[in-house]
């Protein structure tokens, strides 16, 4: 590798883990919304715990998610430095726009954008594996359903179990058991969300034809991302913290624990298979399936349908986004 791409491999590497930190920035909320909103933790405590799940995750899961998005969305025989460029500043762009608004949108999604904008921006519509983005596509509705799905059953599930409690007691044992609910979403978000920076990573320096015995992910590119998206989460995102945990709908602690345990059981089948999901989504699926479960006019439904247009704008507008960085990289 000549001289010049060091520092500019050096660089790149440095902007994808701003990324990963803005990812853990962005998606704090996405932990630890219904603990704050609950009251079972103060902010401070509750990120702190948050992070310390985030960054351990890597012991737990393997690195399938990584692969998708390092070979499985764009062709990895077409990366090179501008298209990782410009697909993460397609992603970061995307990020602070919908963080400054305190709009719940997907990390994920943005990157995944970004990465086939910048793309197509260089070799055009057959520089796309269609599968992993059809995959990916088909997440942005499944993995919020499933999340809605399986929090409704366990409200149902917990409220049988425990019909013979006061309020008061029930209250009692679910704000402890929300403190396990939390640290498992935390792991299913530090599993699947790190492991998309891993993947730009990983493919960068595939294409660089610095990984020996091809594509794979590096244990130092392992841990940088972890703790790159851990620093983010523990300083979190509060305008967001505040959507998430008490603009959609009020929550119990017991429907808390419903609605974390039902994401995270969606992120670790999610994470298993490979698929890079929306922690976003989830959450906020899982939410509005606990607040449906008393009646469907406990959800705000005009702040989830804002929620649900920014899904639907942000994988195009990361994408544009994408290739306009891409293009104007070319003219360095």
């Amino acid at each position: 590798m000549d001289p010049i791409a060091l520092p500019l491999l050096i660089a790149l590497i440095a902007v994808a883990l701003a990324f990963d930190f803005l990812n853990g920035l962005h998606d704090a909320a996405n932990s630890i919304a219904t603990i704050v909103s609950t009251r079972v933790l103060k902010p401070q405590y509750a990120v702190a715990w948050a992070a310390f799940f985030n960054f351990i995750a890597f012991l737990f899961f393997g690195l399938h998610v990584a692969e998708t998005v390092g070979k499985g969305i764009v062709q990895a025989s077409i990366i090179d430095p501008q298209v990782i460029f410009g697909a993460l500043m397609g992603a970061i762009a995307w990020n602070l726009i919908t963080w400054g608004l305190g709009i719940p949108s997907s990390s994920s999604h943005a990157l995944v954008g970004g990465l086939l904008g910048a793309g197509t921006a260089k070799a055009g519509l057959s520089a796309i594996v269609w599968n992993g983005v059809f995959t990916t596509s088909a997440a942005i509705v499944l993995s919020p359903a499933i999340g809605l799905i399986l929090a409704l059953l366990l409200v149902l599930v917990i409220s049988w179990i425990f019909r013979k409690f006061t309020p008061q007691g029930a209250d009692r044992v679910f704000r402890k058991l929300q403190l396990v609910s939390a640290s498992l979403y935390s792991l299913g978000h530090g599993g699947n969300d790190a492991q998309k920076t891993m993947g730009i990573i990983a493919v960068l320096l595939y294409s660089q034809g610095m990984l020996e015995g091809g594509f794979h992910v590096p244990l130092w590119v392992v841990l940088s991302c972890q703790a790159a998206m851990a620093v983010g989460t523990l300083l979190g995102g509060w305008k967001i913290v505040h959507t998430m945990g008490s603009k959609i709908t009020r929550l119990t602690p017991a429907q808390g624990f419903c609605a974390e345990t039902g994401g995270a059981m969606t992120l670790f089948l999610a994470t298993h298979l490979g698929v890079p999901v929306s922690t976003t989504h989830t959450i906020t699926g899982a939410i509005v399936g606990v607040g449906a479960s008393r009646r469907l006019s406990a959800v705000r439904w005009n702040i989830a349908s804002n929620i649900i247009v920014a899904w639907v704008v942000t994988l195009p507008a990361a994408a544009a986004i994408g290739a306009l960085f891409y293009w104007i990289s070319r003219l360095f």
